[in-house]
């Protein structure tokens, strides 16, 4: 069972910047798919992004493109979610998720392991 912890999330203002991390504590860590879900007050919990751990194809969602970007270190275990120009309605706790088997997919039923999540605020 793979352990994915986050860390990087914090308050930023309108415009600003945060780099979240997820690290993954396996003794043999080779998941198809990475990827970064969000999940507002009141809402549910969004597709944000997703890489191939193989690969490094990437998909993000219409909301987050352009600003964020995905990538990750396959030395070391670890995801990102790089974030700019971050705006207000990006709030959310961001959580990172693993799927071990299958194409890259933004459904989260489809991932088996999770994070407990960063929070992320912008301040307006």
């Amino acid at each position: 069972q793979v352990q994915l912890v986050e860390s990087g999330g914090g308050l930023v203002q309108t415009g600003g910047s945060l780099r979240l991390s997820c690290a993954a504590s396996a003794r043999t860590f080779s998941p198809s798919v990475m990827a970064w879900f969000r999940q507002a007050p009141g809402k549910e919990r969004e597709f944000v992004a997703a890489i191939y751990w193989i690969g490094g194809w990437t998909h993000s969602s219409e909301s987050t493109k352009g600003r964020f970007a995905i990538s990750r270190d396959n030395a070391k275990n670890t995801l990102y979610l790089q974030m700019n120009s971050l705006k207000p309605e990006d709030t959310a706790v961001y959580t990172c998720a693993a799927r071990s088997r299958g194409a890259l997919v933004t459904d989260d039923s489809s991932y088996d392991s999770w994070g407990q999540g960063t929070q992320v605020t912008v301040s307006s």
